[in-house]
């Protein structure tokens, strides 16, 4: 299992009650009642339908255009998604379109008129995930967020 490492800052009322809460609920450190309070935290979120925010980073990826073939494309990514400039049919710098890829696989979900459109969508399909839910086939959701790209 692949382990990341984050460093908190709180104060020291922050940390006092953080260290009780660990205690009290058996954790060995408030490090892992802090993990184990983020997670529950993303699952409510899910759970509530409310959208979870998700940072995006310029990238580069693979992606399966609709002809089958994988090309490698410039974008930005927010695992597991990531999202590019153009369709289906290919990567176009002066698009008025993005796509939103899933990863890994590379397969297009949706093809909508604005980033922040592919962004909402995929905060909004990453809460399916969150909750530990297969991602289905996003049709309906998609077709809303098509429909209001219009």
């Amino acid at each position: 299992m692949k382990v990341a490492t984050f460093t908190v800052h709180a104060s020291a009322e922050q940390s006092r009650r953080w260290k009780l809460a660990a205690e009290a609920e058996g954790h060995r450190s408030a490090s892992t009642w802090l993990a184990a309070a983020a997670d529950a935290y993303l699952k409510v979120r899910a759970r509530a339908g409310l959208p979870v925010p998700l940072g995006w980073h310029r990238a580069r990826l693979a992606v399966r255009l609709e002809g089958g073939d994988l090309v490698t494309v410039r974008g930005h990514a927010s695992p597991p998604f990531f999202a590019f400039r153009g369709t289906a049919a290919g990567h176009n710098p002066i698009s008025t379109h993005y796509s939103l890829v899933r990863h890994p696989g590379g397969e297009v979900v949706a093809t909508l008129r604005t980033f922040r459109q592919v962004r909402m969508l995929a905060a909004e399909l990453v809460a399916v995930l969150i909750r530990g839910d297969r991602l289905p086939s996003p049709g309906a959701v998609v077709e809303r967020h098509e429909r209001e790209a219009k």
